[in-house]
């Protein structure tokens, strides 16, 4: 069920004891969304406790570390930047069925909770969080504020995304305005430092880059096999889709990752009016019209060759 933000807030007066799970393969927007909901709630005398199917990246430490215990029987249970609960990982068999409030920004979203507080054209779900403590009359605290700026900057690659529009500038102006963070250590931190086998990686990405569909189309793949042999991190891997879409003249740019038991992650980025969110839906998967992901299982060439095939007919439409 749909629910406004004045009833979201209502039900977080309501509640305690609380369980927030974040997506697997988790980003800045869960990270920080998942985070300042903690902080939110533990500043209104409430116990929380943020549970993600994955570590957090290292990256994210200034945002995780910090008190999350969990040791306290839940009662209430809340998902954030979850579009679907299969993306809770091994979480969803436990927790799936039982979710009282998804906060989310995904146009893609399955109504899988009791309540769920939609705002498909906020450009992060941390922007959703914001507008609902200002809904509720909460007062960020600076780490919270942190959090969001996070958040809100990652899911919008720095601001550079159609998403983010005049009202998500107006927040991070807030934010700016009226907390103490250090945002240019942030972009920096999420943006542009890098680790030496991650630059590596880029290099052999770069190389072996394959063209498709008279260069409207690059496929990017990073099997479990390239991983162990390069020792890479789940750190060194994320964001190299926006890798794809570098190149003159490409529409949709494709990164596959995996490869064990023939199972293979999608992530699909489209440049300009190609909705990849119908293209993975074709697959299972969603997300969003200009950045969506799937997983398929099944020999490698075949998978290529059914994506080849989907954003052919998408880039037909």
């Amino acid at each position: 069920m749909f629910i406004s933000m004045n009833e979201a807030g209502k039900f977080l007066e309501g509640c305690d004891n609380v369980y927030i799970f974040t997506h697997q393969s988790p980003d800045g927007d869960c990270t920080g969304a998942g985070f300042a909901l903690h902080d939110i709630l533990r500043n209104m005398g409430k116990k929380s406790a943020v549970l993600c199917s994955d570590e957090f990246p290292e990256k994210f430490n200034f945002i995780t570390n910090t008190e999350n215990n969990a040791d306290f029987t839940p009662e209430t249970f809340i998902t954030v930047d979850i579009a679907d609960t299969k993306l809770m990982g091994k979480y969803a068999e436990i927790y799936g069925d039982k979710i009282n409030l998804c906060i989310d920004h995904h146009i893609s979203n399955k109504d899988y909770a009791e309540r769920t507080l939609l705002e498909s054209d906020s450009a992060a779900a941390c922007q959703v969080l914001y507008k609902l403590a200002c809904t509720m009359g909460i007062e960020l605290s600076d780490y919270s504020a942190g959090c969001i700026y996070t958040g809100i900057a990652t899911d919008t690659g720095c601001f550079k995304f159609e998403s983010a529009g005049a009202e998500t500038h107006e927040i991070i102006s807030e934010i700016m305005r009226h907390h103490k963070l250090n945002y240019a250590k942030i972009n920096r931190e999420m943006f542009d430092v890098k680790s030496k086998k991650r630059l590596e990686m880029e290099s052999t990405v770069i190389k072996n880059m394959e063209y498709h569909l008279d260069g409207k189309l690059t496929i990017i793949c990073v099997t479990d096999d390239m991983v162990k042999e390069n020792n890479l991190l789940p750190d060194d891997l994320d964001g190299l889709t926006a890798i794809s879409l570098q190149a003159e003249g490409v529409e949709v740019g494709i990164t596959i990752k995996g490869g064990t038991n023939d199972e293979y992650k999608i992530s699909m980025r489209s440049a300009n009016d190609i909705n990849v969110s119908e293209i993975c839906k074709s697959f299972g998967g969603g997300g969003h019209i200009k950045a969506s992901g799937c997983k398929i299982t099944g020999n490698l060439d075949n998978v290529k060759k059914s994506l080849i095939d989907a954003v052919r007919k998408g880039l037909e439409k």
